[in-house]
């Protein structure tokens, strides 16, 4: 039997035309083949030859081999390019619509959305890194369609589904019901994110902030109590509708001032046009009514995402109204926010117009008095602190857009806000087929105050002391009037949005209502999810005047809801019980009676029972102080400065600059100035790792290497030691 085998198996290798010429000489020069353990022996070193021969060779049909480079290396080209060239109209998307490594950067974005962990690139299978090339092979050649729900050219790893077996009921309701976006369209859209987010964000104007990365709503904040001190009348607009949805040939428009490839815009337009399905009202099936039963606490799967958890969810009730719409625009998914950016940026622009239109100075005020109207004079210990109006006083306008909102300072005649309403009216009229009226754009006076991202800002009139030397040396004390701008936090929105989570009933008097929601957690879970919700509000109202008192109220709700629920939950009657037992931050136990099992303090020190932590800022004197640090001029967020930072580094005129300087100056010797170069290649090395993303070629600098970090450089090139030293003493030469 044996020797069957082996006469079998040394026949088919000694024929298979797999192996080299080499192995065949090896097979022949076998002894007899009734020698079965030598010849076994000998077949399991040629089996293992032929495998780590083929091994190296690297298969012409993998996907893989498409990467060139990392996809991150990729979108940060495309940052710098965009940043170098902010003006140039963008032509050549579809370029980087072909580059494999984008694709693939978004099936692992995008899977991290579906299963909540990051998927590193060589977790990726090859079946489905082809699915993925066929996949960018459809959209490229005009085959892909948006939406569709039984066709896919990839799906998603946690789809378990066969839809060749569905029933005809079953895909009835798939094609007639509402259903999440199709996993291949959110890779299509990941794509085209990647590809427009940085040819916009060069673009847009500084004085937009939603939906874009960088900025957010503290960000608005800062920039009101700093550039909006000096304004006496405001126009808060509310265009929100806008982000419901344009017109098709709007947004095409507006998208190709900037964009001119039609594969792109082509899937842009696809994307806008395919109608969505949805289901339509009254058509839901319904459900028989059944007894309720006993269910048990349900697992999830390991690639499950878990449900969002109860602090975060409470504290998402709480987003202002101005950030609780976003916008979702057809089949666009991600791109929408973009696309709305892209659409009210002609707003931004044109208010940019008007802020120099409507503009002037006066020598005689303290502040805005140069020709361009940025620089601010004679500022004091606040920076807010501006003198009070008059007619002889700067006129001046400014504008902030967050999302569909608006904000519009005026300083000046209330005629100058009534003529700028009335133009702002004519020109939604006419871009955006908007109809506003009197009402939706209201002017309303400082002293009023006026409610932004759930903000009121208002002027507190002021009379510090001012000291100055009169003629003599004689130093004169005198009251001064001026006016600070006020940022607090509306105590009137607090109370309503916890009304709506039903935290509290009432508003005159509100009254602490017990959050059943986590009537079965305990103590010390239920604590600590209030804690991390205490923790995000004291962070979200960082930048409001009353900070401390707004926190020690919600500390106050919180407080009296858990007494509540605690009361309710071990039969205790009364939240004065609850105090007494539990203490004024609720770090006690309160669960067993005495005699009925060890004391708390035991068990916790053999790990039988959880550390409970008491509440936090149950007093005011916790609560941290308002955050009041100074707002720069000209701000950025840190990866466009890093961005802007690397470009002029990378300029070489910048670097001809120094050298012509330094020699003019006499300051280096030729040694010193040898050094200066190495420090400048070492900086510009270290620049590199301030960006968001990896550039080119890497940024390890080592002894005998010279790195090229633009991103133009097709290779990094190495040179030897005696290269840089010749290279070194021609410098030297030239000086």
């Amino acid at each position: 039997m044996h020797r069957r085998i082996t006469a079998f198996s040394h026949r088919l290798l000694a024929n298979s035309s797999i192996f080299t010429p080499i192995t065949k000489p090896l097979l022949h020069a076998q002894s007899s083949i009734s020698n079965t353990r030598v010849n076994g022996l000998a077949l399991f070193r040629v089996f293992i030859f032929t495998s780590t021969h083929h091994r190296r060779v690297p298969d012409p049909d993998d996907p893989a081999t498409l990467m060139k480079e990392d996809g991150v290396s990729v979108c940060s080209q495309m940052w710098i390019e965009n940043f170098r060239e902010p003006d140039k109209t963008v032509t050549n998307l579809t370029t980087y619509l072909r580059r494999f490594e984008l694709w693939v950067l978004a099936y692992q974005k995008v899977c991290a959305d579906e299963m909540g962990a990051y998927m590193p690139r060589s977790a990726i299978q090859r079946s489905a890194m082809e699915d993925l090339l066929a996949l960018r092979n459809a959209v490229l050649d005009s085959r892909f369609k948006w939406g569709a729900r039984l066709e896919f050219f990839i799906k998603s790893p946690k789809d378990k589904t066969e839809y060749e077996s569905l029933s005809k009921r079953k895909i009835r309701a798939i094609l007639t019901t509402t259903q999440p976006s199709p996993f291949q369209d959110r890779i299509v859209q990941e794509v085209l994110f990647m590809i427009l987010e940085p040819v916009y964000e060069a673009r847009f104007s500084q004085k937009s902030f939603a939906f874009r990365p960088g900025r957010n709503a503290h960000t608005v904040l800062r920039v009101v109590r700093k550039s909006f001190a000096g304004y006496l009348w405001y126009i808060k607009g509310d265009l929100s509708t806008v982000l419901d949805g344009m017109k098709v040939g709007m947004v095409i428009s507006a998208l190709m001032r900037d964009v001119r490839d039609k594969k792109v815009v082509d899937l842009i337009k696809a994307a806008l046009v395919t109608p969505v399905i949805t289901t339509p009202p009254g058509q839901e099936e319904k459900k028989k009514k059944t007894k309720r039963k006993y269910q048990k606490k349900r697992v999830l799967a390991e690639d499950e995402p878990k449900p969002d958890p109860y602090w975060l969810d409470s504290f998402f009730g709480f987003a202002p109204e101005e950030a609780g719409k976003v916008p979702s625009w057809g089949h666009c998914g991600i791109l929408s926010p973009l696309l709305a950016n892209v659409c009210l940026d002609e707003l931004d622009r044109w208010m940019e117009g008007k802020i120099k239109e409507f503009y002037h100075p006066s020598k005689s005020d303290v502040i805005w008095n140069t020709p361009d109207g940025e620089a601010e004079q004679g500022s004091t210990s606040w920076p807010e602190f501006v003198p009070t109006s008059g007619p002889d006083k700067t006129r001046k306008i400014d504008y902030i857009r967050f999302g569909g909102h608006i904000l519009i300072g005026v300083r000046g005649p209330r005629a100058d806000a009534a003529t700028l309403r009335r133009q702002l009216i004519e020109f939604c009229d006419q871009k955006y087929l908007l109809k506003l009226d009197n009402e939706s754009l209201p002017i309303e006076h400082i002293t009023k105050g006026i409610m932004f991202l759930d903000h009121v800002l208002c002027r507190r009139v002021v009379y510090p002391t001012l000291r100055y030397t009169a003629t003599g040396g004689k130093i004169i004390s005198e009251k001064g009037v001026g006016t600070l701008l006020s940022v607090t936090a509306s105590l009137k929105q607090c109370i309503k949005q916890f009304r709506k989570l039903s935290f509290l009933k009432g508003d005159r008097d509100p009254d602490p209502q017990p959050c059943f929601r986590m009537f079965h957690a305990t103590q010390a879970h239920t604590n600590a999810q209030m804690n991390k919700f205490l923790s995000t509000m004291v962070e979200w109202y960082r930048y409001a005047d009353n900070r401390k008192k707004i926190v020690n109220f919600c500390s106050y709700i919180i407080r009296g809801s858990l007494a509540k629920l605690y009361a309710a939950k071990y039969k205790l009657r009364s939240r004065a019980k609850v105090y007494k037992i539990g203490a004024r931050n609720l770090c006690r136990p309160l669960k067993e009676k005495k005699g009925q099992s060890p004391e708390y303090h035991n068990l916790l020190r053999m790990g039988l029972a959880e550390s409970i932590d008491g509440l936090m800022y149950t007093r005011m004197s916790l609560v941290p102080e308002t955050d009041y640090t100074p707002f720069p001029t000209g701000w950025r967020p840190e990866h466009e400065k890093a961005l802007l930072e690397y470009i002029r580094l990378d300029d070489q005129k910048t670097l001809e600059e120094h050298r012509s300087c330094l020699r003019e100056e006499g300051l280096v010797s030729p040694q010193d100035y040898i050094s200066m170069l190495v420090w400048n290649y070492k900086r510009n090395a270290i620049v590199v790792d301030q960006l968001p993303t990896p550039v080119g070629g890497g940024n390890n600098v080592e002894s005998g290497q010279k790195l090229f970090l633009g991103p133009n450089q097709e290779k990094n090139e190495a040179i030897t030691k005696d290269e840089e030293d010749n290279e070194e003493r021609r410098h030297v030469a030239q000086m």
